[in-house]
């Protein structure tokens, strides 16, 4: 099951998919789930404590990205602000998400620093053709 062909059968979409769109979506859907997991690995690392502020971080971006991938794959109607704001805030997270994960040597957080780049490429290419397409 794919969430980009979801999205191409919705009625409202036609031909009228955005493949980068489609992209943000499918990457924010697993980069919630990863950035929230890593979240919960560091609480199991022996020095929690100390990893208050990536903890926080990882679940600021998870929260944006779950935000981001539920907005941007409703297409009845239309609310292209709300998407593009949504689409900034998950920038802004996800930075915040790498900046700390990038500290840090565990797998885990080497992993969600990936994932957050991924997602930030993602949604700037999503933001770039929403822009392009007025």
């Amino acid at each position: 099951m794919s969430i980009k062909e979801m999205i191409k059968d919705h009625p409202q979409v036609g031909g009228d998919y955005n493949e980068q769109l489609g992209e943000a979506v499918k990457h924010t859907m697993y980069g919630a789930a990863i950035m929230n997991s890593c979240a919960d690995a560091c609480l199991a690392e022996p020095n929690a404590g100390e990893r208050a502020q990536c903890i926080r971080r990882c679940l600021d971006a998870s929260d944006a990205c779950t935000a981001f991938y539920r907005m941007a794959s409703r297409r009845t109607g239309g609310n292209v602000a709300a998407i593009k704001a949504m689409g900034e805030a998950v920038l802004v997270a996800v930075e915040g998400c790498h900046a700390e994960c990038s500290m840090h040597e565990d797998a885990h957080c080497k992993r969600c620093a990936t994932m957050c780049e991924e997602v930030r490429d993602d949604v700037r290419k999503a933001l770039d053709a929403m822009i392009d397409a007025k």
